[in-house]
């Protein structure tokens, strides 16, 4: 009996020690060898290229999931996802690149970018032409860039465009950066921030959509740390990490920040763009094996990764898979397979499912075909030997999922999701923001759990707002509110097992940024039309108005203009006029308007000016009367500081307040006329004696209302003014008060002159010249 426990202890013991001997295999192969019989290319046209590392690479395009380049001692590129033998990958000679080395490659777009003997080859597999990028003067090895896959949205449309190159080990404070927003056809020079002061050798620089920041990785003595370009993340470095030889950086799609370091004896992950880096675990079930894959002395061959797994193939045949969880990162042993060759790497097709690729060349055709070992995750991780734990949770969905939102200014954004626990499992949901320094996570709530087919189903709340309008986060800690930024939001649970391949974590992008739903109307009750002071059939027929050279200037700076402006009134933009009495201090009523319904009225700061030049109007406050504590802007000014004419000269970028502190334009003048509207202050235009149509451009300069440039044109038509005198005010008074005092000072003194000596004379001439008139005239001579 005791011989018989023994051996059973013994028995017990093997298993934990070698759990996954008898598992099942790891995939089955099969040739991909279709293409060769039909009339196709039979020889290599211009350069093959090829990739010098004893690694392999693999890289997908994000979102067009049948595009791939293969990157080894052969290098193919493939728009089928290798689904047909193929060619090896070549570049035209007459691009004259010698030994055509790669040593790095991006898809950006519809393009796909080569680092080629330390330049920059842009290759357009649609029209299958090849450009040489201009602008880079000096050896670069790495480029970099990321892809948004929501195609709908122009904010993301632009995150493809902006590419780096750098020369990967150069000295940070000499290298030499240069950045694109042309999918890599043009570089220009880029400097970072604090590049000179920074000590150390440059391991990679990349934009981080997720942080709206640009990411430098500096390392020195076998540690390196991140360093970021904007506030507040510039103030310090990321924690450090090892850095013992030259990492390869992988971005995870989606924007989440994820990011994967590896060579060929280490592997690494962050969760949030660098900003903390940690190792890798083994575990088997909830044990830890070991803390890192560098205790294991493999080496790794090649890793693959997407939104939410990771996979990693050693030279010594070994398989490990794992997830990228929330809150940790761990990877677990698959079955051993014969599956590893100098040519095999990896490729995820979908969540769960991973394919491992080795070329296969032809004797008889230059075309190579391809070994795919597919394997089903799922279906191994239901393998009793590897402990895996059952998932806690049976769905988790939201209508969210894979969607881009906008958040502008003074919005929220109000998301929901469903979650169905496994009956007797109580997971618990965590929300993560990705750029927490602009988007705030209000609040998350839960409605009550409701039961149906034995389960309880739960739903979230999930409320979003921008920081700086949350009331609840320190100014120090957001970035500018200046300049749209992005963040991106991920529904996922805590500690969720491995097995959870379906369930991968929703996720959602944001952009904090204009709204283009929204629009100003300028509210019109009272017209031109409506009150018969105009005709609207007439302004529809080719209506035109002058306005004289003494009224306007076409530069926009107060000068009289050489000849009167005739000036087509267009009705099917502008509508009716407002109608505005000349005397009374206006305002124009500011509303907001998104998706044809009306907002609310806007009382933010704003300015106008008449497209046509017009300046017979004023503002009814001074810069003194607006309480203004420094010199306060005008149309000449920032027309003279930009360079521009025109309404488009001032907008929220360029606005500074005068209620604030400025040391750079005290207030000298404070008797100027303050020409911006709306806000704190009361400010109104007055118009001069003039009649006749004005058409202003109002521009929102008010840089904490709305990220959009909200503008718009609008017409008023100014009544009631009458001619202006020939002669100045000031005489015409003066003649008028002297009349006055004359004629009072005659009928006094008339009646007493009759009296005297002088009047009997007076009274005699008149008689003398009336006698004439009274023989002429008979009627006189009868009274």
């Amino acid at each position: 009996m005791l011989v018989l426990m023994l051996v059973a202890a013994v028995a017990a013991a093997t298993g934990r020690l070698c759990p996954l001997a008898r598992a099942q295999p790891l995939c089955g192969n099969r040739i991909v060898r279709t293409g060769k019989v039909f009339k196709a290319q039979r020889t290599v046209q211009g350069d093959r290229l090829y990739f010098p590392s004893m690694t392999t690479r693999l890289i997908k395009h994000p979102c067009k999931k049948n595009l791939a380049l293969y990157l080894g001692r052969q290098v193919f590129f493939t728009d089928s996802n290798f689904g047909t033998s193929l060619l090896p990958f070549s570049i035209p000679q007459s691009m004259q690149v010698g030994v055509p080395e790669v040593t790095s490659a991006l898809f950006a777009g519809s393009v796909l970018l080569l680092v080629i003997n330390q330049k920059v080859y842009v290759y357009d597999y649609e029209a299958n032409s090849w450009n040489a990028s201009i602008g880079i003067e000096h050896p670069i090895s790495h480029i970099s860039g990321d892809n948004c896959c929501y195609s709908g949205n122009s904010f993301c449309l632009d995150i493809s465009k902006s590419i780096f190159a750098y020369l990967q080990g150069e000295q940070v404070s000499q290298a030499n950066i240069y950045f694109s927003n042309t999918w890599g056809y043009k570089f220009q020079k880029f400097t970072f921030g604090s590049q000179t002061d920074l000590v150390g050798s440059l391991g990679g620089i990349f934009y981080f959509h997720s942080l709206s920041q640009v990411g430098i990785v500096v390392a020195e003595n076998n540690k390196a740390k991140f360093r970021y370009s904007d506030h507040p993340l510039n103030r310090n470095f990321g924690l450090p990490f090892n850095y013992t030889s030259t990492l390869d950086i992988l971005l995870s799609p989606g924007q989440r920040g994820i990011l994967i370091l590896w060579d060929e004896k280490s592997l690494m992950v962050s969760q949030n763009a660098g900003q903390l880096v940690g190792t890798v675990a083994i575990k088997e079930g909830d044990r830890v094996l070991h803390a890192s894959v560098s205790e294991l002395n493999l080496t790794i061959h090649s890793v693959a990764t997407n939104e939410n797994e990771l996979a990693v193939l050693t030279r010594e045949n070994h398989f490990y898979y794992g997830s990228l969880g929330i809150l940790s990162n761990f990877i677990i042993k698959f079955a051993d397979q014969d599956v590893w060759s100098k040519g095999a790497t990896l490729m995820f097709d979908d969540p769960g499912i991973l394919e491992i690729l080795t070329p296969v060349p032809d004797a008889l055709h230059p075309a190579f075909d391809f070994q795919l070992c597919f394997v089903n995750i799922q279906e191994i991780l239901m393998d009793p030997m590897l402990h895996v734990d059952v998932c806690k949770i049976e769905l988790l969905q939201g209508e969210f999922e894979d969607k881009m939102y906008t958040i502008d200014m003074n919005s929220k954004l109000e998301l929901s999701a469903l979650m169905i626990p496994r009956p007797g499992k109580s997971p618990i949901p965590i929300v993560t923001v990705s750029n927490p320094h602009s988007l705030g996570l209000q609040a998350i709530t839960y409605e009550d759990g409701y039961t149906y087919d034995g389960n309880t189903r739960h739903r979230l709340n999930i409320s979003l707002k921008q920081q700086q309008r949350w009331g609840r986060a320190d100014t120090n800690f957001m970035s500018s509110i200046k300049q749209p930024t992005m963040s991106t939001i991920t529904l996922d649970v805590a500690n969720k097992e491995i097995s959870c391949v379906d369930l991968k974590p929703l996720t959602a992008l944001i952009s904090l940024g204009c709204d283009q739903d929204k629009k100003l109307v300028i509210q019109n009750k009272i017209s031109a039309c409506s009150k018969g002071v105009l005709d609207p059939v007439a302004l529809q027929d080719n209506y035109s108005y002058i306005i004289e050279r003494a009224s306007y200037d076409p530069n926009f700076l107060g000068q009289k203009a050489a000849k009167d402006l005739v000036v087509p009134y267009r009705y099917d933009l502008l509508g009716c006029p407002r109608l505005v009495y000349y005397d009374t201090p206006w305002q124009p009523v500011v509303e907001l308007w998104k998706e044809g319904k009306f907002q609310e009225f806007i009382d933010a700061e704003f300015v106008l000016l008449e497209v046509n030049g017009l300046f017979t109007y004023t503002y009814s406050l001074t810069a003194q009367e607006a309480l203004c504590t420094s010199q306060p802007q005008n149309w000449s000014t920032v027309m003279g500081s930009t360079g521009h004419r025109g309404p488009l000269a001032w907008s929220r970028e360029n606005y500074v307040s005068c209620h604030e502190p400025n040391d750079n334009a005290p207030l000298m003048w404070p008797h100027v006329p303050y020409e911006i509207m709306g806000g704190s202050t009361s400010n109104k235009i007055i118009f001069d004696q003039r009649n006749g149509i004005y058409i202003f451009f109002i521009s929102i300069v008010d840089p904490y209302y709305s990220y959009c440039h909200l503008k718009t044109t609008f017409s008023v038509y100014v009544y009631g003014a009458f001619p202006p005198s020939v002669f100045p005010a000031e005489m015409t008074i003066a003649l008028l008060t002297l009349g006055i005092l004359l004629a009072v000072w005659l009928t006094y003194m008339v009646p007493k002159t009759l009296h005297t000596e002088v009047g009997n004379r007076l009274k005699q001439f008149w008689v003398g010249l009336s006698r004439p008139c009274k023989l002429s005239c008979p009627c006189l001579s009868r009274r």
